[in-house]
């Protein structure tokens, strides 16, 4: 098609003749030049004024010559096709326009519009975004002098109007695209999302149609986002409340997001949003009592906060709202720490989980909304992360409401050096969301992009970006002063109404209020605001955040008595059949058939089990009991070590069977997702999932255990410190391969004791386990126990496969997990010396060392104790585990880390409270700034260092 355009672009008087037959009777011409027509051109070549990339020198030879990059290109081709550099730094081609029909040189101009339409739009309230003219959308760019402005001519594609005279066609696509609303939206690479898009919004001008009661509405709520930061600011002088003052229009932008959302019949929102405006979302949109937080801010009976809760700025809150149509939608404002887009993934975790609850259409019954601010959208790497779950089969949540709150300055730093493009949006066109950029002082123009971006989202599942230009009235907070560094900025700040005055002024105009019915409206919000603070509680109000999904189960210290976690032998028989399982005519790869007959037998206790069949045999019988079972990470439905095979690929034609999904039919969902290349996103989503599915088992895999690292604001902000900061639990399990094997510094060590310097007040829980069994019922407990903690495991890499770490059907069906696991191989407990404790493999080497000296030197003075759990580590059993072994003198505790990492510091502490006159030793490699070794023939002889030393005099440990 575009070929034969350009041959009929010779031909200007056939293609306009073609479009005016057309414009009569649409059948008249063939399909393909009316689907052309119909699409608005879409498949015309672009004929707009294009950038050229300094130093192309190129010319395409056709008479539309490209600039060399220096402002003297020329054309080689027919036309008399110079260049030069606009005004605004876009280099712009001339072009023999005589040569191009009228339909396609209209339909540039509106294309033009369409893709730069925005950079033109009044979109900032303070003015500081330059709006010239841009030579993109100026008709003489595309051969139209004064003489055409009246003259009718086709429309170009331009919803709403055939024909017109060109004066006409500026003048509607100025209104369109060059109002309070910026539309940017060719970078979506569907052509109908697009059409959807214009179909709307050209035909209308871009022109909202808003009833008086919701001008009232928005009126009503700018008034008491201004009141309440205005009470707030004279009653609690000098208090941080991060007010939403410049950026007021939030509170009816969120408020029409929502009532949208209830209209269409969504019946959960999740929000999640930092620290700035919080106060006023959870009063004014979330329906938190002002008197709460007045309460709040007056810091009341502090005894019962010693060292837990948060700042009021940080909280979250959940209630139903009432609607006035009578419709109700239960909203969820995630709690969040002052690290800024930390809580994206942990809201679009809650809100994938809270839809699978809901099963069928969860798309259309489950939102998340997401405020984010200018400087932490384009600057936080997270945001990227998250913005890339979109489509992703394990992480799609039907599209996400993302609300940028642009103050246009982050604390301190101006747009120039917080990014380098544009607009901070720019980010998100990776995901093909439509960006609508409004002005904040606009809330009509607000409440018609909220309206197409709801719809958007509804129909096509798709995130969708709302950036709202606004300003930041005082600095970062309230005791800041901003014009230290922008003086000039804030010297126009100073002198501007406030929104609220703005939009008043705006609707008295049109008639649409009276003054007295403005001022009435601020003296009733006064009013209010004045008895809820004259009746404020003289008590911390207390949220219980256990109900709902969350009833039966318990934090708060480890005092719960452990589920049986065993398993029936036949039911084993039954799940291993089921696992084994491959349809009819599936070819398997070779080895996955070895593995498969491998672990049938396995299954039916005729061979050991391995870390693989064990770990299936557990995920198997949580999700035969109705459990569910989710994982996701890099690579795990295979394995990183290509241990699990969960997902099995037909060699033909590489279709997928996970045989934990066909057990039967009443069995518990169970899926496993490789994850993106991403640890912070994940992790967050996969904590967020937690939050809403507390009867279920759910794991985030690292690849390796040191990929943690980079989700360690996950950690901190979220997993550790939940439950002492906002008394949310989580069930969620961490999966950390560990184990020093030569693999070089990363690929060595999960740093457990970062997650051990974390705990305290039972908050998690830190498991190495080294038998498939143990591992089997760690997993089942988890599962099954209605305490609810994190769990941190460190799984193995040699132990996959290492033939002493196997375990018996026996173990499964008989046995429980372990804490401490005594020494198995020590037949004279009387004859004991020396206690060896450690964690993890190291016990197998150590295992091996006793072995070797013994039958060399016949010594058998040596118990190994392991600690499969190091926290929560109960003073009585460790001391019950070392009153095995009265007459041992020696404690000493050894590690593959060195001995400023892993668990030494931790566990020596606990060792010297119950020592009672024993000695205390450590045996680790040398304090190191680096995890490990990046030589392998170093980290042998650092780990028979170890052994030796763990076996020799003391006076030669450490």
């Amino acid at each position: 098609m575009a070929n034969d355009i350009l041959e009929l672009a010779q031909n200007a008087a056939f293609l306009d003749e073609l479009y005016a037959a057309f414009l009569q009777n649409p059948s008249s011409v063939d399909e393909s030049w009316r689907r052309l027509f119909e699409s608005g051109g879409a498949d015309l070549p672009v004929y707009a004024p294009r950038p050229s990339a300094p130093g192309d020198g190129l010319s395409n030879g056709n008479g539309h010559g490209y600039s060399n990059g220096h402002g003297h290109g020329h054309s080689n081709g027919n036309g008399n096709g110079q260049s030069y550099v606009g005004a605004d730094g876009v280099r712009v081609e001339r072009r023999n326009q005589e040569h191009e029909p009228r339909f396609a040189r209209v339909y540039s101009l509106v294309d033009a519009f369409r893709k730069s339409g925005h950079l033109q739009a009044q979109i900032d309230p303070l003015g500081k975004l330059p709006r010239e003219m841009h030579l993109e959308l100026d008709p003489k760019q595309y051969g139209f002098t004064d003489a055409d402005l009246d003259r009718v001519i086709p429309a170009g594609g331009l919803r709403g109007v055939s024909e017109a005279s060109l004066r006409e066609i500026l003048r509607r696509l100025h209104l369109i695209f060059c109002g309070p609303i910026g539309f940017e939206a060719l970078h979506i690479p569907e052509r109908d999302r697009r059409t959807w898009l214009w179909d709307r919004i050209e035909p209308t001008l871009n022109q909202p149609n808003i009833d008086r009661a919701t001008q009232v509405g928005m009126l009503k709520d700018l008034a008491k986002a201004e009141l309440f930061e205005q009470f707030v600011h004279t009653k609690f002088v000098g208090t941080k409340r991060f007010s939403l003052e410049g950026g007021d229009t939030l509170i009816p932008l969120l408020n029409l997001v929502i009532e949208r959302a209830a209209q269409a019949g969504m019946e959960e929102a999740v929000l999640g949003m930092a620290h700035r405006g919080r106060l006023n979302v959870l009063t004014n949109v979330m329906g938190k009592s002002p008197g709460d937080i007045f309460t709040e801010f007056e810091d009341v009976d502090p005894e019962t906060m010693f060292g837990g809760g948060d700042v009021k700025y940080h909280l979250g809150y959940s209630q139903d709202r009432k609607l006035p149509d009578g419709r109700s939608i239960h909203l969820s404002l995630a709690f969040n720490p002052s690290h800024l887009e930390a809580v994206d993934p942990v809201v679009v975790g809650r809100v994938r989980a809270k839809q699978r609850r809901r099963g069928a259409k969860a798309f259309e019954k489950v939102v998340g909304i997401l405020v984010h601010g200018d400087a932490a959208f384009a600057g936080q790497g997270l945001v990227a992360e998250v913005l890339n779950l979109q489509n992703l089969r394990g992480y799609r949540t039907g599209g996400t409401v993302h609300v940028i709150v642009n103050n246009q300055i982050g604390f301190t730093t101006s747009p120039l050096d917080s990014r380098s493009t544009p607009y901070c949006t720019d980010i998100a066109k990776m995901t093909g969301a439509p960006i609508f950029h409004v002005n904040g002082e606009d809330p009509d123009a607000v409440a018609q992009v909220v309206d197409l971006a709801m719809g958007f989202r509804r129909e096509f599942n798709s995130d969708v970006i709302i950036d709202m230009y606004c300003y930041r009235k005082y600095g970062h907070n309230e005791g800041d002063e901003p014009a230290f560094t922008q003086p000039l900025l804030y010297r126009a700040i100073e002198a501007r109404p406030t929104p609220r005055q703005v939009y008043a002024r705006s609707l008295i105009a049109r008639g649409i209020i009276t003054e007295a019915e403005a001022q009435g409206i601020v003296d009733e919000e006064t009013a209010r605001l004045s008895g809820l603070y004259s009746g404020r509680a003289k008590k911390r109000p207390q949220v219980d955040t256990l109900h709902g999904c969350w009833d039966g189960y318990v934090g708060g210290p480890d005092s719960q008595i452990e589920p049986d976690t065993r398993v029936d032998a036949a039911l084993l028989g039954e799940i291993t059949d089921r696992l084994v399982h491959l349809p009819e005519g599936f070819q398997a790869h070779a080895k996955i058939l070895r593995l498969l007959d491998q672990r049938k037998k396995m299954g039916h206790g005729e061979l050991p089990l391995d870390w693989g069949m064990g770990e299936m045999l557990a995920f198997g019988s949580i999700a035969w009991q109705g459990t569910i079972v989710r994982i996701s990470g890099q690579d795990s439905r295979r394995g990183t070590f290509s241990h699990r095979h969960a997902c099995v690929v037909d060699q033909t034609n590489e279709a997928e069977y996970v045989s934990l999904e066909h057990l039967h039919t009443d069995q518990g969902r169970c899926k496993i997702y490789d994850s993106p290349l991403s640890e912070a996103g994940v992790l967050g989503f996969e904590y967020g999932y937690s939050l809403d599915y507390p009867d279920g088992l759910v794991i985030w895999e690292a690849q390796f255990g040191d990929f943690v690292n980079g989700a360690q604001v996950i950690i901190d902000q979220f997993i550790t410190s939940s439950e002492d900061k906002w008394q949310r639990l989580s069930g969620l399990v961490l999966l950390l391969p560990h184990g020093y094997e030569g693999q070089g510094p990363e690929h060595s060590s999960a740093r457990f004791e970062r997650f051990l310097k974390q705990c305290a007040e039972d908050n998690i829980q830190v498991c190495q386990p080294t038998t498939p069994a143990q591992y089997f019922h760690l997993l089942r407990r988890q599962a099954i126990w209605k305490w609810r903690k994190p769990l941190v495991v460190l799984t193995p890499k040699s132990l996959l496969r290492l033939p002493a770490a196997r375990s018996t059907l026996a173990e499964l069906t008989d046995g429980k997990f372990q804490r401490i696991l005594g020494d198995t191989e020590v037949t004279d407990v009387s004859k004991v010396r020396r206690l060896l404790l450690c964690t993890g493999k190291i016990y197998y080497d150590l295992v091996e060392e006793r072995r070797r000296r013994k039958a060399e030197q016949g010594t058998d003075d040596v118990a190994i104790l392991r600690l499969e759990q190091l926290y929560p580590l109960k003073q009585a059993d460790l001391t019950s585990a070392l009153g095995a072994y009265p007459q041992a003198r020696e404690l000493i505790w050894v590690q593959d880390e060195p001995v400023n990492m892993g668990a030494a510091h931790y566990i020596y502490v606990r060792l010297l409270q119950i020592a009672g006159g024993r000695s205390v030793d450590v045996v680790a490699r040398a304090e190191s700034a680096s995890p490990a070794t990046g030589s392998n023939k170093a980290h042998l002889l650092e780990q028979a260092r170890i052994l030796r030393q763990a076996f020799g005099p003391v006076e030669e440990l450490g």
